[in-house]
This record gives C-alpha cells, sequence and structure tokens, in this order.
C-alpha cells in the first residue's frame, strides 16, 4: 500500500521534535512493505540543518514553503491508498489539511496523526470552528503519539470517528550503548530546548536540584538557555546534534526527562527521549506522570520524582553501580516491548483491518 505523509520534517531534527518518532515509525513500516512518500515543508531552516540524507527506506519530497508548492504536492494524495496529515508541520496547517482531503481517493484511508495532542485538543475545545474540528467527520482515524484513554475519549468526543494511540518508541539502529565521553560526564544531565510550557518544570525539576547539590555536577544541553541564571555547578553545551545522543545519554550517571506541562497534565506521554536514553542503557530519572508503569517499572526500571527535592533525594542517594543497573533493566524492557517495530506492529494491523472493512462494504 502507498503511504503520503504530510509531516514537519523527516530529514531535518531541528526544532523539531517529531523527526525521530517520524523516522523509526516510517522505516519499520517500510520494512513492512509499505511505499512511502513524505511531503516536508522547507521552512525554519530545517533544510540547512538536515542531520540525516533522504533515506533508502521512504522518499522524501521536499517543498517551498508557498501556497503553489503547497497545493502541487497536495495533489498526489490521489495516488495513495493511506493519506496521512500530522499535526505541526509548520507551513498553512490549515490549507494543507484541506486540500489533502479535497485530494484523497473516497477509498483512502485518511489519517489526521497528531504528535502534539494536549495542544491540538486544547485548540479545539477552544475554536468550534476550527478547521481540523469541522473536517473530523471526513477524517476515518485518529492516531496520537501520546495521551492513552483521556486523549481518546478527548477526540471522540469532538467527533472523531476514532483515536488510536501509537506511543513514542525506540528504534535500536539509531539510538543504543556507545562508549562514554569525558565531555558528557556529569551526575545528572538534562537535554531539551527552553519553551515556554516546560521552563518552570525544568526550573523545578533541574535548576533548584543543582542549587541543592553544589559538589555535583550538573549538565544542560538544548537551545535556548545562554541567558538563563544558572549555578556554578551546570553546564551549558548548547545544541547537542543527534549523533551526539547516545554518548550524552550513556555517560552521565543519570538522565533526566521533564515532560512539558501539558503532557505531565495529560499523562500517558512518554515523550521520545525516555526510550533513546533508555536505549543508550541510561539510568532515567523522570518527572512523574500517570502512566508510567505502562512503559517502564518505576524504582527499578525508572526513577520517579514529584518534584525538585525528590530528584535531588534521588541523586544524593544514587551510586553509579546502581545506576548502571537500573539503565539495564531499561535497556533489556525498551528491546523487548517498546521499539518502532512493535509500534509499527499496532499500525499494520489498524490499517489491514480497516482495508478489509472498506473491501468487504463494497
Amino acid at each position: 500500500m502507498k503511504i503520503a505523509f504530510y509531516g514537519s520534517s523527516l530529514v531535518s531534527a531541528y526544532w523539531n521534535g517529531a523527526a525521530t518518532y517520524y523516522r523509526g515509525l516510517v522505516r519499520a513500516l517500510a520494512q513492512k512493505g509499505y511505499d512511502i512518500t513524505f511531503y516536508e515543508p522547507d521552512v525554519y531552516d530545517r533544510q540547512k540543518n538536515r542531520d540525516i540524507d533522504p533515506p533508502e527506506w521512504c522518499k522524501v519530497v521536499v517543498y517551498q514553503g508557498t501556497i503553489e508548492a503547497l497545493k502541487e504536492v497536495t495533489a498526489a494524495a490521489a495516488e495513495a491508498d493511506i493519506v496521512v496529515k500530522a499535526s505541526g508541520v509548520g507551513f498553512e496547517d490549515d490549507l494543507l489539511l484541506q486540500e489533502v482531503l479535497r485530494h484523497a481517493r473516497q477509498r483512502a484511508l485518511k489519517i489526521f496523526w497528531d504528535v502534539d495532542a494536549p495542544a491540538t485538543l486544547s485548540e479545539l475545545r477552544q475554536s468550534p470552528e476550527h478547521p481540523l474540528r469541522k473536517s473530523l467527520s471526513r477524517i476515518d482515524l485518529i492516531l496520537t503519539y501520546g495521551g492513552g484513554n483521556p486523549v481518546v475519549d478527548a477526540y471522540r468526543s469532538l467527533g472523531a470517528a476514532d483515536c488510536v494511540p501509537i506511543y513514542n518508541a525506540l528504534d535500536p539502529e539509531t539510538h543504543h550503548p556507545v562508549q562514554e565521553e569525558a565531555r558528557f560526564t556529569a551526575d545528572l544531565a538534562f537535554l531539551g530546548n527552553r519553551l515556554p510550557d516546560r521552563e518552570a518544570r525544568v526550573e523545578q525539576f533541574f535548576l533548584e536540584p543543582a542549587a541543592r547539590l553544589p559538589q555535583q555536577k550538573f549538565l544542560l544541553g538544548g537551545s535556548g538557555w545562554s541567558d538563563k541564571a544558572l549555578s556554578s555547578n551546570i553546564v551549558h553545551i548548547g545544541h547537542v546534534p543527534t549523533r551526539d545522543h547516545n554518548a550524552f545519554n550513556a555517560t552521565p550517571k543519570a538522565v533526566l526527562n521533564i515532560s512539558r506541562a501539558s503532557m505531565a497534565e495529560n499523562g500517558f506521554s512518554p515523550a521520545t527521549r525516555v526510550f533513546e536514553a533508555a536505549g543508550a542503557g541510561a539510568c532515567l530519572i523522570t518527572d512523574y506522570w500517570q502512566g508510567i508503569d505502562l512503559f517502564l517499572k518505576p524504582g527499578d526500571e525508572i526513577l520517579v520524582a514529584r518534584d525538585g527535592q525528590d530528584v535531588a533525594d534521588l541523586l544524593a542517594g544514587l551510586t553509579w553501580q546502581q545506576a548502571r543497573a537500573i539503565g539495564q533493566r531499561a535497556l533489556r524492557r525498551v528491546l523487548a516491548e517498546h521499539t518502532y517495530s512493535n509500534r509499527a506492529e499496532t499500525a499494520n494491523a489498524i490499517f489491514r483491518a480497516r482495508a478489509t472493512r472498506a473491501e468487504a462494504a463494497e
């Protein structure tokens, strides 16, 4: 089956947190025989900051950030058996959805793939005339990368025919254990860009514990933090390229996951970095969110903190030996249950079942 996938970017992770998710799922689906073309706009300097070349397992079509180019690439939706419009593409999203639905064949499976359901649902609730909300009756399926039953129920209440979470996962070919690198040595490391709805939680779960533990070293990676007041035991290293993520995760004693506020409130939304870090054998400390135990066992495969004091207490009592043992247990768990191959099995079963139903209805 042919899939036309309209998303933010497959070849660039630059200000594009969904890149790892897209790559893992698209490659795993391609391995199951799907013929996939990924359409992405040339916006936000992403093409100037590519971190992978177009892969052999997926055709990538980059189009200019113009209305004319958008309309040209959406016409290709007519050739696909499955048409996917992702959230947060970054250029004329409402028009992109309208054009994709206009061109898709009647028999094609039409999917809205939401990579930020809490934000999307907030918009839909506030605006009854939102283009996506008005288009739900024309969309066959909502897929989300997190959210669990709260997101499923919310989408159905707004009129979606169905909603299924396809969670983040690990791509073991990309994220895996590597040799430690001295430049990433620390007691606790955090990697994340400075975002308005996460900054307060970074202050609580990372900056405050650093101030409480002046004898320990904290490592901060990500863009936007250069003018932030940091205690002297925090080393800010700026943007960390994708190629360095494995070493960044494998080297410190522990790695911190901090959810955006909306994700934490919604629950059942493990960030991509949870699986990236676990795949590298890192000892993860995460802020609390409902549903953690569906993915990793608290206290055994992952450490859970409800506030900055918890983070400080966990670090103060954590030995390097204990940290490495937790990381190895997390690695075994994600390799067994939480790879993109596992997620592609779920997506493939959904696609095949719907194709069978469509054929039977004819």
